[in-house]
């Protein structure tokens, strides 16, 4: 299995919408789609796995993120990497221990110049078939 862990950006109304497109275009792993709220800009995402790589994913604003289990962070890769710089008094160095409490509940997102941090919260769990 190759697990890939991908969040959707949409507007609240559209959930059902995209939820129903997801499930025509991917078998959704562990039968979940997560429904988190931002906690600042009350923007909706959905994260869903599925076993990929998946090269046709058509869904627009989705981006293959990561998860830090104990904490419930969401992060890309590069977002990460400028994560450690911002704490690494600018130097990448990829062995660099991250305090992972610091972004507890939040997804970590680039902008130029660095990284956001979202606080996000659970809106909702869809149980798919």
């Amino acid at each position: 299995m190759n697990n890939k862990l991908y969040c959707t950006f949409l507007q609240n109304e559209e959930v059902n919408e995209v939820v129903d497109r997801i499930l025509e275009e991917h078998d959704i792993l562990f039968n979940k789609i997560f429904v988190l709220m931002g906690v600042d800009d009350h923007k909706t995402m959905l994260t869903y796995n599925i076993d990929g790589p998946v090269y046709n994913l058509q869904l627009p604003n989705t981006i293959l993120v990561h998860r830090k289990k104990q904490t419930n962070t969401l992060y890309t890769i590069n977002a990460l990497n400028e994560v450690i710089k911002y704490l690494n008094n600018g130097d990448l160095d990829t062995s660099y221990q991250v305090d992972w409490t610091r972004f507890r509940n939040c997804i970590l997102l680039t902008r130029p110049g660095g990284f956001r941090k979202i606080k996000t919260r659970l809106k909702d769990i869809i149980e798919v078939e």
